[in-house]
């Protein structure tokens, strides 16, 4: 059966096609069509056999760059009949062959689009990207099961994973820094399940965040005052609320001559200063080698004389050490955890340090935690998609069995469940006013409080 690709980027149409030829259908958001995906299969097949006919050749020829191979394919189908392409299709069929030879197949373009934030595949033909916090489903497709985990071996094999039914999960980060969690059967029953989480190639500044009114010019100042004047911050809010990138801005306004430590499940933070030291945890692996968690990392930072220590996220035991290093001579260090609210994530650290082996009474633990975090910025990802700091908060101590916190900024939400609402200063004195002015801007030499 021969095909014919229609012009779908021209308003002219292509050489007439020869009797029985199938028709592609013409918009570019129907490239994901039975047609077109039969066409690029033909296509894809011809390349192979091309490829391995010259890598058994015994002449000892240079090999072709594979788009050259992808175009004298193209060129001996249009020849036969079985294409006709304009300049503007043939330019797309290259491009998603080229991906499927050497790339990452359908999911190229979107790690290519600068738009999308998530890629969520649910099987071979339900595919759903985020693009400004709204999810929604796109007509991405892989032809099958098959077609699927051929690009997941391709993905873990760059990165020298392997996942099987013996491992039938693996989360990993790709060669642009993108995190990538990929579940196969017999776990994920309904077929392969990946989920991609994008690196940001440019960091949001503090200004981004003003102008997408993520926070207010007088939060973005104070925010700017707490990280030069050394307060250890603690970043909470849920999943894909932009904790990771929140952390990555406050980051930037750390001094240039201290030195760094970051630790992550997954390197994403993009420091601009010069003396930084990048650690990442490590899986255990079918071979045996020992697993390397946060709790490790955070023991063997301490030892490397850093100014301050960056913990992309507490999630477990390691957060006895990272208290202790906020409390013992690491001032300015900061982190991420999960929590819906302040008080909620020292709730979630309390536990945590149960976990750890702390047995201690509640207002001894309490008194841990007061005395090492100085500031909680809870964020959160509204209902329309944005996200936004919801509030600002101090820990001033405690009193009693309960900490006692100083909010000085908030996000009201109005009407509830809305996304819209207007920033709010509750308290115009910090507690921490006197050691902020304490501290000196050393680039513009003005007192930061």
């Amino acid at each position: 059966m021969s095909l014919l690709v229609e012009d779908f980027a021209q308003p002219t149409r292509a050489a007439a096609p020869e009797p029985g030829a199938t028709v592609v259908a013409s918009p570019v958001s129907q490239r994901m069509s039975d047609a077109y995906q039969l066409a690029k299969a033909q296509t894809y097949a011809q390349v192979i056999e091309q490829l391995e006919a010259r890598g058994n050749a015994v002449d000892g020829a240079a090999s072709r760059p594979l788009r050259e191979e992808i175009e004298i394919a193209i060129t001996s189908r249009s020849r036969r009949g079985q294409l006709a392409l304009n300049s503007a299709e043939r330019l797309l069929l290259i491009e998603d062959i080229e991906d499927e030879v050497s790339g990452f197949g359908p999911l190229a373009p979107l790690l290519r689009d600068p738009t999308v934030d998530d890629i969520i595949v649910n099987g071979p033909h339900r595919v759903y990207v985020e693009r400004g916090g709204k999810l929604t489903r796109v007509e991405t497709r892989f032809q099958d099961d098959v077609h699927l985990m051929n690009i997941i071996h391709r993905i873990v094999g760059q990165i020298g994973r392997r996942v099987d039914e013996a491992n039938p999960y693996v989360d990993a980060r790709l060669a642009d820094g993108s995190r990538v969690n990929i579940v196969i059967p017999p776990v994920a029953i309904d077929g392969p399940m990946v989920s991609i989480r994008k690196f940001r190639m440019q960091t949001m500044s503090i200004a981004d965040f003003v102008e997408r009114q993520s926070m207010s010019a007088d939060m973005a100042d104070f925010l700017a005052a707490a990280v030069r004047g050394r307060l250890n911050v603690l970043v909470c809010g849920g999943t894909g609320a932009g904790k990771t990138t929140l952390l990555n801005m406050l980051s930037s306004f750390i001094d240039e001559t201290q030195r760094l430590i970051t630790i992550e499940d997954a390197a994403e933070l993009q420091l601009r200063q010069s003396h930084v030291v990048r650690l990442e945890t490590r899986p255990g692996n079918v071979e045996g080698s020992r697993e390397i968690g946060s709790r490790e990392l955070l023991r063997n930072a301490l030892r490397m004389r850093p100014d301050r220590i960056i913990l992309g996220e507490v999630r477990g035991v390691e957060a006895v050490e990272m208290l202790q290093a906020m409390s013992t001579g690491h001032d300015g260090s900061m982190a991420t955890i999960h929590g819906n609210s302040p008080r909620d994530a020292f709730s979630r650290l309390e536990m945590l340090l149960g976990f750890a082996g702390l047995q201690n009474d509640i207002r001894a633990t309490r008194r841990f935690i007061a005395s090492s975090v100085h500031l909680l910025v809870h964020v959160q990802r509204l209902t329309n998609g944005s996200r936004r700091i919801m509030s600002v908060t101090e820990v001033t101590g405690i009193e009693g069995d309960a900490y006692s916190l100083n909010e000085l900024f908030s996000f009201e939400e109005q009407p509830p469940m809305s996304g819209l609402g207007e920033f709010r200063t509750s308290s115009y004195r910090p507690h921490f006013a006197d050691r902020l002015g304490a501290y000196r801007d050393e680039r513009q030499d003005q007192r930061l409080w």
